[in-house]
């Protein structure tokens, strides 16, 4: 089978690898000269399933409005005349319940599971290398009040067997022993050791080569214009390279899904939310993190990337707007002196920004549409690196055999019709 996969970001290419190794012809395309040049260049570095949690959930409304009034606020709205953004977020005020959220949590837990073991299981077979640890994730409270909240995760987490542990000061500087010297500003924490980290950007890369070998096309700089419909089935992709033919269409463009989907009369809740990035220099390794630590205050995570440090955080509602702010690089900046203080040369830092595609209740999108040939990889937010293998997987198997190896219920687009 012929098989066109739009979009080369770690979703894409995870995919393009699976249904070449499943044995299908597939060509991939992308507007950018090389694979994972978008969202998926200098994210967070997590691989972190048991963190799997939606953005919406009880309290979050209440949440949101004091993170507004922070100074180093995890969150930025910036109003918009956009009816999507107003969409979007009245969605996902409609999940903030204790029901949905146990609902859409349980759903990502179980994709996210399944792609950290489709992740250890591909770098037994190919020896792929990308700056990778596995030493779990360590979330830092700085409240009492943060601490007793972590109830309701971990309930989720004991359902689908996630090992966690939940530490006093003496417990997670047994892990991070570089937080010695801030210990008194954090309670506690909650540490998922079953959590992986690694650079996503070389992951790609790498993938993408091994993909190659297996026969997969990359056509890197073209530009996908439209989706071709005739009776009811994608008849090709219009590029400004001309018609590309296949037998099934994959569309994995990020935030960009919801506009493509929109030009055939298919809707899809996928918006962007801004994220931004600095990557720090290592100058002393004994100072630094030894693997993913999540500051729950700022809602900002620190992973150690070989020597370097990848800081990543803030929620950004501003539309396509790609613009560096220099005041979130100043809240990334803060937290990573915070924390680590002495570690490394922020002075030197690459700043980044990426709009993360987001669903309103967190699942990503994964699945058939009425289209009988065309498929959706979409939605996943800031989860995309840690859901990637899952989902490229998944997507092999059910698109091939007709049916994946864990239960694909609530992933689809069928949610929301």
């Amino acid at each position: 089978m012929k098989v066109v996969v739009l979009g080369s970001g770690v979703i894409g290419t995870t995919a393009a690898y699976y249904l070449a190794k499943a044995g299908h012809e597939v060509t991939v395309l992308d507007r950018q000269p090389g694979p994972a040049l978008e969202t998926s260049y200098a994210n967070a570095g997590e691989v972190s399933p048991g963190y799997a949690s939606p953005w919406a959930g009880p309290g979050v409304p209440v949440k949101a409005i004091k993170w507004l009034l922070m100074h180093h606020s995890p969150l930025v709205i910036k109003p918009m005349l956009d009816p999507a953004m107003w969409r979007f977020g009245l969605s996902m005020l409609r999940n903030c319940t204790d029901a949905r959220y146990r609902i859409n949590k349980a759903r990502m837990v179980r994709l996210a599971e399944y792609s950290r073991d489709c992740l250890a299981q591909l770098r037994r077979d190919t020896g792929i290398r990308y700056d990778e640890r596995m030493q779990g994730t360590l979330q830092l409270f700085r409240t009492n009040k943060q601490l007793d909240g972590v109830d309701k995760d971990v309930e989720v987490l004991r359902q689908f067997n996630v090992p966690y542990e939940v530490l006093d000061r003496n417990g997670y500087l047994k892990y991070e022993p570089a937080l010695a010297a801030v210990q008194h500003k954090f309670v506690g924490a909650l540490r998922l050791p079953g959590d992986e980290t690694g650079d996503c950007f070389a992951f790609t890369n790498a993938l993408a080569q091994l993909a190659e070998q297996l026969g997969v096309r990359f056509r890197f700089g073209t530009r996908i214009e439209n989706l071709r419909i005739a009776d009811g089935r994608v008849d090709g992709i219009n590029t400004d390279a001309g018609l590309v033919h296949g037998d099934t269409y994959l569309l994995a463009l990020g935030s960009y899904s919801t506009a493509m989907l929109g030009k055939v009369g298919i809707s899809a809740p996928v918006y962007p939310v801004k994220g931004f990035s600095i990557t720090v220099p290592i100058t002393d390794a004994s100072k630094a993190p030894e693997s993913t630590i999540m500051d729950e205050t700022h809602k900002v995570a620190l992973t150690r990337l070989g020597d370097r440090i990848r800081v990543g955080g803030t929620a950004q509602l501003s539309g396509f707007d790609l613009r560096l702010d220099p005041t979130r690089r100043e809240t990334l900046e803060f937290v990573v002196k915070d924390l680590f203080p002495d570690s490394g040369d922020v002075a030197r830092a690459e700043y980044w920004t990426g709009l993360r595609p987001m669903t309103p209740d967190g699942t990503p999108i994964v699945g058939p549409t009425r289209m009988p040939n065309l498929w959706l990889a979409t939605g996943h937010g800031t989860l995309g690196w840690t859901m990637a293998t899952g989902t490229g997987r998944l997507l092999a198997d059910w698109i091939t055999k007709g049916r994946p190896e864990i239960d694909p219920d609530g992933l689809s687009l069928s949610r929301y019709e």
